[in-house]
Order: C-alpha cells, then structure tokens, then sequence
C-alpha cells in the first residue's frame, strides 16, 4: 500500500507539473530586445528579411526566460446535455525577443506566427481562446492604441508601442511578477474560418484586445491581406496537448471535432485551424 500511494504521488506530481516551451537556452550574448529592434531599424531590411532574422531569433532560443513556463486554462461547456471540461496551456504573454528586463514585442505575418507555433508544438489561439486568456489574465491591461497611420506598420512604431506597453506592466510588477497571465496589451492574430474569405484569398484574421470591462475593441475580422503587420499585432501560443474530461488530446483534433469543437470555438467546428507557411 505504502508503495501504492507513492507511485499515485508521483504520477499526480508529473500530471500536475507545469508546462514549458520546448527551446534552447538563451545565450549569455544574446540580443536585448532594443538591441534587437534597433537592428531592424534599416529601411533596407525588407518585410521578408526581418521574418527570416525573427524566426532565426526564436529558434535560437532568444525569448525571455519568463515567456517559457505556460500557464494553464480551464474551461466546462454543456455540450448536448453533457459537461465536459478542457484544460490546455498558453504563453503568458504576446511573443517577444530579448531578456526578462529587455524584451520588444515582435508582430509578424500569420504565415511566420504559424511556422513558430509548429517549431513549439503550438497553435495559434481562436477568437474564444483569447476571451478566456483575458478571463484568466491576473493582469488586465489598458489597450494603448496609437493612432491610425502609414507608419503603423513600421520598427519605430513598434517600439513606441513596446514602451508604452512596458511602461504599464511595470506599475503591476510587484503584485505579478514576470511569467503571470498577461493580456489587454495586444490584438491576437487567430485562426479561425475566416483564414480564407469568400473569394478563397488568404487574410490575417484578428481579434481582441480586451478592454476592462472585457469587451474586445476588435471584433473577428479578415480585412486585412498577410502583409500588413502592424504595431497592434500580437503573437501567443497555444500548446497543442489538451485535456479533454482528463483524457490527452490535442487542439486540432477538438477543433475537428462536431461534438467537442465549442470547448475551444465560438464558430464551430475550424476546417484548417492552420495558416500555410509555404
């Protein structure tokens, strides 16, 4: 019996452990985050370049050791007369290059965000996931708009925002230190059924960006082609391993799923939960 229960411990150690990223260590010279978007201030470094020199930052490991623990989500849905509970993992905040005290938030093109989530084992979130991301969030953020403008799209703008951003989080920093749920402070790029519009063309879909009374200022929308990557864009990952009523399952398949799809869904069920990186 006394080995019995040992056994129960450990397992219910293992099951209940957190879950972390799959990514090399962060070298001791690597970029700081101002470093690394001082970098790509050069007007001669192209949309494709700079995804080429973020992707390569990621897969060296160059994200701040606090974004690699996730944070786990719970969700209970009655589904045709039955409860059924979820229980999946994300990154506590939007993607980012640097260290824990330097870090810039890196919006990309979803074809990049796609191509990172399946170097992670992830996915991106749907439109219900980031309404439960914000539920869970311990801190809420003010939405830091900036106004509209051609130069929404470029490095400088970015790192405007990125302070303004860092600036805020900074004031909640002694309540909730770095690695706890964030969210308020970015639009989520998604997948969703809208990745092709009704003419079969390829969009960005986003949405979110969650005001404090948890209303989103930006509803579901494809309007935008796959090249416009603005300051507001914001990359969060999804591990792919779910639980579904305590049994191992993935997104992808819940998502397919007629019966289970609403766990993770407000549109049903998600076709090609993917955007195509090729």
């Amino acid at each position: 019996m006394k080995y019995l229960m040992l056994i129960l411990l450990a397992f219910g150690s293992i099951y209940s452990s957190g879950q972390e990223l799959k990514l090399k260590k962060r070298a001791p010279g690597a970029l700081s985050g101002s470093e690394f978007s001082k970098s790509l201030r050069d007007t001669a470094i192209t949309l494709e370049d700079r995804e080429k020199i973020i992707f390569e930052q990621v897969r060296s490991g160059n994200i701040p050791d606090f974004y690699r623990k996730l944070v786990e989500i719970k969700d209970t849905v009655a589904l045709d007369g039955a409860i059924h509970t979820i229980r999946y993992y994300v990154t506590p905040d939007f993607i980012a290059i640097g260290s824990n005290d330097d870090y810039f938030y890196c919006p990309m093109k979803p074809q990049l965000a796609q191509k990172v989530a399946s170097l992670l084992k992830c996915s991106l979130p749907t439109g219900k996931i980031s309404d439960k991301i914000y539920q869970n969030a311990v801190v809420k953020m003010v939405p830091e708009p900036i106004p509209p403008s051609p130069q929404m799209v470029t490095i400088p703008v970015f790192e405007k925002h990125n302070s303004l951003v860092n600036t805020q989080r900074k004031l909640s920093l002694a309540r909730h230190p770095m690695g706890s749920l964030v969210a308020g402070n970015k639009k989520d790029v998604v997948i969703s059924n809208k990745i092709y519009n009704e003419k079969g063309a390829l969009r960005v879909v986003i949405y979110g960006w969650h005001k404090p009374d948890g209303k989103a200022i930006q509803p579901l929308y494809n309007g935008h082609s796959t090249i416009h990557v603005d300051y507001s864009h914001g990359i969060r990952m999804v591990q792919n391993k779910v639980w579904v009523d305590g049994k191992k399952t993935s997104l992808q398949k819940v998502l397919a799923s007629e019966t289970l799809s609403s766990l993770l869904s407000d549109e049903g069920v998600i076709k090609f939960p993917v955007y195509p990186t090729e």
